[in-house]
């Protein structure tokens, strides 16, 4: 299929302002029904984790329980890499009183001296679905991953995600408990533990939108509505494409390919495309976003995204 310059260039545009301000209103909606329940801000203000995203960020605290979190908008909308496709704006509830580990082999809690807890009889998830639902009652939904408040003419939808501090100290060698990376870990509700690092997934977006001249999230958001396009048409492999393996794929492409006539979309984009396309032996090496974790942990996930990228290879085409 033909795409023009100009068809490019609306598939490259960031949010409106519009979307923007909805993304502050889900953590406004949060932090309004977190107060009810004994939380407070100190009346800090709702400020942006990094200029140029919408990853808006706030730390609250209940004088009452201990108990400290941290919450910041996430994902796509985070990482102003959305298309209109994407509706829900997805915020992270990080419980920062606790935490949890990994070592390396024979490091335990005792290497660090550090003290084990018992578990709470209401999960932190539980405590953050009452005080939502208390709020917006028949508009919240729990998820295996997360609670959903459906959103309106208002808000936009909201995922939630309740989850706890990860310190990973992998990498010390010292028993320095300050050298460690911060992650998260998610607790589903069928009791897997899920291991992310978002925080560093929207600095290294930035970082590298930076050192591409703002031409690595255009393409993103491009690469993003190809594959609505594409699935639309009929492609498999765009179906199972996921948008979060699609943002770090980019983000594994070498920044000089971004550089050349950046401001020249549909030139960017093949080479891009072209790129990947001629890589495909080795996105066994490419790590997600965050810089930390392996893109691909298993061979069917690799085998869906390399027959995506081959079908876009075919697929896409240039009207000049």
């Amino acid at each position: 299929m033909k795409f023009t310059e100009t068809q490019l260039q609306a598939y490259a545009a960031p949010m409106s302002v519009t979307e923007d301000q909805k993304c502050q209103n889900a953590i406004v909606m949060v932090r309004d029904a977190l107060k009810i329940f004994g939380y407070t801000d100190d009346y800090k203000p709702i400020t942006r984790m990094f200029n140029g995203t919408s990853a808006y960020l706030l730390e609250m605290r209940n004088p009452a329980t201990g108990r400290r979190i941290k919450m910041f908008v996430q994902g796509s909308y985070a990482n102003n890499t959305c298309v209109r496709m994407e509706s829900d704006v997805d915020i992270a509830i990080i419980q920062e009183d606790v935490f949890q580990t990994e070592y390396r082999p024979g490091i335990t809690d005792e290497h660090y001296r550090f003290t084990v807890v018992p578990s709470p009889q209401k999960s932190f998830k539980d405590e953050i679905q009452e005080c939502l639902l208390y709020t917006f009652r028949n508009d919240v939904e729990r998820k295996n991953k997360s609670i959903k408040v459906h959103g309106n003419a208002y808000r936009k939808d909201a995922d939630t995600v309740p989850c706890i501090r990860l310190r990973n100290y992998l990498n010390d060698y010292a028993t320095n408990e300050t050298n460690r990376i911060e992650g998260i870990v998610i607790r589903t509700d069928d009791n897997e533990r899920i291991i992310n690092y978002p925080e560093q997934h929207i600095e290294n977006g930035v970082r590298k939108d930076n050192s591409t001249s703002c031409a690595y999230k255009r393409m993103v958001r491009i690469i993003k509505k190809m594959r609505h396009i594409m699935e639309g048409t009929g492609f498999n492999s765009a179906k199972k494409a996921t948008s979060f393996t699609l943002e770090s794929l980019l983000w594994n492409v070498t920044d000089t390919v971004y550089t050349e006539h950046s401001t020249v979309l549909w030139y960017t984009f093949n080479k891009v495309v072209n790129y990947l396309y001629y890589d495909l032996d080795n996105y066994g090496s490419y790590l997600e976003a965050n810089g930390i974790k392996p893109l691909f942990t298993n061979e069917s996930d690799k085998a869906v995204h390399k027959q995506f990228v081959s079908d876009l290879y075919s697929f896409y085409e240039y009207e000049v």
